[in-house]
C-alpha cells in the first residue's frame, strides 16, 4: 500500500475520518455587488423612431407604386406587338 498525506494525516483515511475544511468569507466580508440596472436616458425619442419608420414605409410604398406604373406601361407597350 502507498502512504499518502491527506490533510496532514499520514496513511489511508476514510472520508468520515477527515476533518472538515471549509472556506469562509474574507475578514470584513465581500465587497458589495452592484446589481441595479443602469439604463442611460439618451437616444432617440419614441416620436423620432415612429416618424423614421413611417418615412421609410412611405418611401418604400412610393417605390412600389412607381414600379407598378412602369410595369403597367411596359405590359401595354408590349401588348401592341402581340395584337
Amino acid at each position: 500500500m502507498t502512504e499518502a498525506t491527506i490533510r496532514r494525516k499520514p496513511g489511508m483515511a476514510s472520508v468520515k475520518d477527515m476533518p472538515v475544511l471549509q472556506d469562509g468569507p474574507p475578514p470584513g466580508g465581500f465587497a458589495p455587488v452592484r446589481y441595479a440596472r443602469r439604463i442611460p436616458n439618451s437616444g432617440p425619442s419614441a416620436m423620432a423612431i415612429f416618424l423614421t419608420a413611417f418615412g421609410a414605409f412611405s418611401w418604400g410604398m412610393y417605390q412600389v407604386g412607381k414600379g407598378n406604373k412602369i410595369r403597367r406601361y411596359l405590359e401595354a407597350y408590349f401588348m401592341c406587338f402581340y395584337l
